[in-house]
């Protein structure tokens, strides 16, 4: 219906209950079927014109009525007493009186009928016309403002196929009481005996402002449902109205982590940062990408953005350019493949960097133990010619991104990485460049993480595949990967390596279940299914060497380890000789020289 449709509508309407009201207070006071005289035949035209007036004047007909609420109900208040003072006006200039009695109740009359022919219409509306019988019953944890928020919302929406049944809350205040006809059934430890007993079908977590550690026992109770589960978005997204209170998000992984993100040290990440030029390597990638946004909020003088997928760049680029459209950083993207020694000298040349955080690298384990070469080009030869380029040119500090695989490894990629820790170690004696390498476990939301495939995997109806039962794993977010990275560039004195502590390891197969459970399936109808340990995995990964520890930690959640055997010597050797090597020969030597089973070069020469 129009808006004219709609006055023209509540004007006919009105114009009756106006007329309706007058005529009947007139028998209601005096008890008599004669009133059709002067004196409230003008006072019904005279409420008749002073209601049109101010109903325009204080936007009554404005109003959605099938959202009608207190605020409309005072507009109601303010326009019918405006009319009744203007009539007791009229009436003593006219009649030389007032007829309290008749315009006392004749205000009674209207308040009742007017605002009653309003909220009739919404009691209709909310108990019939939006009423579907295939609505899932859906349960709110949380009954704070958010949480009402959120129920209001989904029972003014008729489209919206969720119908909120029930709130949990731990406040006892609130339980056993109803908000919005909603009752608060019990705290979070009742979830699952209120799941089952009112048979709720979908779960929203309304609590945007608790901690992750906190959420996180709310997530578990979820889990055991095996009911879809949704959470509201973070609270400083709501308040700055980045995101609505009704969009809703599904349970990210790193919800389950109940892990605090880490902290930085804002001062000192200003101080090597701020108006400095910043190179990133591997730009383009996941880690890399991020770490560029990271950056980017402490206001570097350049930005350089350097990698070696033209694509990549190029979205990172435009992306970057449209987030930092006021700021005065100058952002360059660079095409460079870090294995041309030639060219990354040339960059470092041109752009002379303070930083370089050194995210690009081959990364996947099984592709690397089918192309050990190429991990040796790319992790090893390109490490150490961005680094031997960043000493030749003086940068500040040199950041790796290194991998838990590199402790104890058993792969290609962890040995290579483990190899390039060395190389720099040994770089970082010779030179004035502070380089050091920062070590964590997976990532969630890269690329070839095993969370988007579990996703794919429970969406088209399963099984997600899981290679052991018993495979373990450390797990972190990219801002949180990132966030290291940077501050770790800040703590740098030369030659650490900086590890996170990233909590407690998660189990692979636990994992993949609350996945399931939380997307509103069942282990049984998605079903999991153990495809075995891939070449160069471990069923658990480390962080550091037993000899590496360093028990105190050097900033909050990070822990530092002590140099090790380097051999310097045997690298260059490998790298001189790789290409003619079998790949089984190179994948041996290079696990054989990560995992310190070699007599050094320099002994053998004595």
């Amino acid at each position: 219906m129009t808006y004219r449709q709609r006055l023209s509508l509540f004007l006919l309407i009105d114009t009756c209950i106006v007329f309706t009201a007058i005529y009947f207070s007139r028998f209601l006071v005096d008890s008599s079927f004669y009133v059709v005289t002067i004196p409230v035949i003008t006072s019904c035209i005279v409420i008749l014109l002073s209601f049109c007036l101010f109903s325009f004047q204080f936007h009554l007909y404005r109003k959605s009525w099938e959202y009608a609420s207190i605020g409309e109900l005072i507009i109601i208040f303010k326009t019918v007493t405006a009319t009744i003072l203007t009539t007791v006006l009229v009436q003593k200039i006219v009649f030389g009186e007032v007829f309290s009695r008749l315009l006392t109740v004749t205000w009674l009359l209207n308040m009742l009928l007017i605002g009653g022919s309003r909220f009739c219409w919404r009691i209709y509306r909310d108990q019939y016309l939006t009423k579907k019988t295939n609505k899932k019953r859906t349960l709110i944890v949380g009954a704070g403002a958010a949480g009402t928020m959120v129920a209001r919302q989904l029972l003014k929406r008729n489209e919206s196929e969720l119908m909120p049944t029930a709130f949990i809350d731990d406040n006892i205040k609130k339980q056993n009481l109803d908000i919005l006809g909603i009752p608060v059934v019990g705290g979070v430890s009742k979830i699952l005996e209120v799941v089952r007993k009112m048979g709720i079908e979908h779960i929203i977590i309304a609590i945007p402002s608790l901690q992750r550690r906190e959420l996180n026992t709310i997530f578990q109770e979820c889990a055991k449902t095996g009911v879809k589960t949704q959470i509201l978005p973070m609270l400083e997204d709501l308040l700055t109205g980045k995101i609505s209170v009704n969009k809703l998000r599904d349970v990210k992984v790193e919800d389950l982590l109940g892990r605090e993100p880490v902290e930085l040290d804002i001062e000192k990440i200003s101080e090597y940062v701020t108006d400095k030029v910043v190179l990133v390597t591997g730009a383009g990638g996941s880690i890399g990408s991020e770490i560029c946004r990271q950056v980017a909020n402490f206001k570097p003088k350049k930005l350089i953005l350097l990698g070696h997928g033209e694509n990549s760049i190029y979205n990172i680029e435009m992306e970057l350019k449209a987030i930092l459209k006021y700021k005065e950083i100058e952002i360059l993207p660079e095409i460079a493949d870090l294995q041309d020694y030639g060219k990354m000298m040339t960059v470092m040349e041109t752009y002379k960097p303070h930083v370089v955080y050194h995210a690009a690298a081959h990364k996947h384990v099984p592709l690397m133990e089918h192309n050990p070469e190429e991990a040796v080009k790319n992790n090893i030869i390109g490490t150490m010619n961005a680094a031997n380029a960043a000493r030749t040119y003086n940068v500040q500090t040199f950041v790796m991104i290194s991998s838990d695989k590199a402790v104890n490894p058993t792969s290609v990629m962890g040995a290579t990485k483990r190899l390039a820790e060395m190389a720099i170690q040994q770089i970082n004696m010779e030179s004035e460049t502070k380089f050091v390498a920062v070590r964590f476990g997976n990532v969630l939301g890269s690329r070839g993480s095993v969370i988007p495939l579990f996703k794919k995997q429970i969406e088209k109806g399963g099984p997600v595949t899981v290679t052991h039962p018993d495979m373990i794993r450390y797990f972190m977010t990219i801002p949180e990967a990132s966030r290291l990275v940077i501050q770790a560039g800040a703590l740098a004195q030369g030659g650490e390596i900086f590890v996170l502590d990233m909590g407690e390891p998660v189990k692979i197969v636990d994992l993949a279940e609350n996945l399931i459970k939380l997307s509103g399936q069942t282990v049984e109808e998605i079903g999991i299914k153990f495809t075995g340990v891939r070449p160069g995995e471990k069923l658990f990964e480390e962080l550091l060497n037993h000899d590496e520890i360093h028990h105190e930690q050097i900033f909050s959640n990070i822990y530092i380890g002590q140099a090790r055997q380097i051999y310097s010597d045997e690298i260059e050797e490998l790298i001189s000789t790789y290409l003619n090597l079998d790949k089984e020969v190179l994948r041996k030597r290079l696990l054989d020289l990560a995992n310190n089973r070699v007599v050094p070069q320099r002994l053998m020469s004595v």
